[in-house]
């Protein structure tokens, strides 16, 4: 029975990795929908949410079935907990890539990136790839030091996110309110995928340790 109840967890982690590939690529894909007014790629991201809201559905199922059959406690009812919350946080990564692709079928054909502005959104996105992937690998190997490492990418996101506000409040800003809108929901969308990537980071040290790291930059 107990080695059952193992292998379901290893099940909801490779759930929860397979989360980390789908929101990456979701990012990526709404990144250059955004930048090069891609419309068809902008509508794959938002259609295949579904699939990111599918697996998340799955762990939570799987997770109230453990606890309502197996009634785990110590460590094994931590990874369930645990996973829960991952998955909650993975799944609202994937609503903001989504949120992203939104605004790039918003605005198409014209981009809603100005030029002034389109290599800080563009390294916002690769830094939102890189957090998810770090992201995954910590999943699947309950890396505790590579966990570590996402706040730095995401200090690196709070920064371009207040560069972002400094080039909106120049006095060289040109283009009217709308784009500014568009710019600052973009540019909180990153900005909170890169919480949600910390967040679930922590919950992988939490989970290996025992012990919940400070997350007053992370809320």
């Amino acid at each position: 029975m107990r080695d059952a109840f193992h292998e379901e967890l290893n099940a909801l982690t490779d759930r929860l990795v397979q989360m980390t590939h789908l929101v990456r690529s979701a990012i990526s894909r709404a990144t250059t929908a955004l930048l090069d007014a891609d419309l068809q790629l902008a509508e794959s991201v938002i259609s295949q949410d579904a699939e990111v809201n599918r697996l998340y559905k799955e762990v939570e199922t799987s997770i109230f079935e453990l606890m309502a059959t197996q009634q785990p406690v110590a460590v094994d009812l931590r990874t369930a907990i645990t996973a829960l919350r991952m998955g909650g946080d993975l799944e609202r990564m994937g609503d903001l890539a989504e949120h992203v692709a939104k605004i790039a079928r918003m605005r198409h054909p014209e981009s809603a990136i100005p030029a002034e502005v389109r290599d800080t959104i563009l390294e916002m996105g690769q830094i939102a790839e890189r957090l998810v992937t770090k992201t995954g690998s910590c999943i699947a190997t309950q890396d505790v030091e590579l966990a570590k490492e996402l706040d730095d990418d995401d200090d690196a996101m709070d920064r371009l996110h207040r560069r972002l506000f400094r080039v909106l409040l120049s006095k060289d800003w040109a283009h009217g309110i709308e784009p500014a809108i568009d710019i600052t929901l973009t540019g909180r969308y990153y900005e909170r995928y890169a919480d949600h990537a910390v967040r679930v980071a922590r919950d992988v040290v939490y989970l290996v340790t025992g012990d919940r790291p400070d997350s007053s930059s992370a809320s």
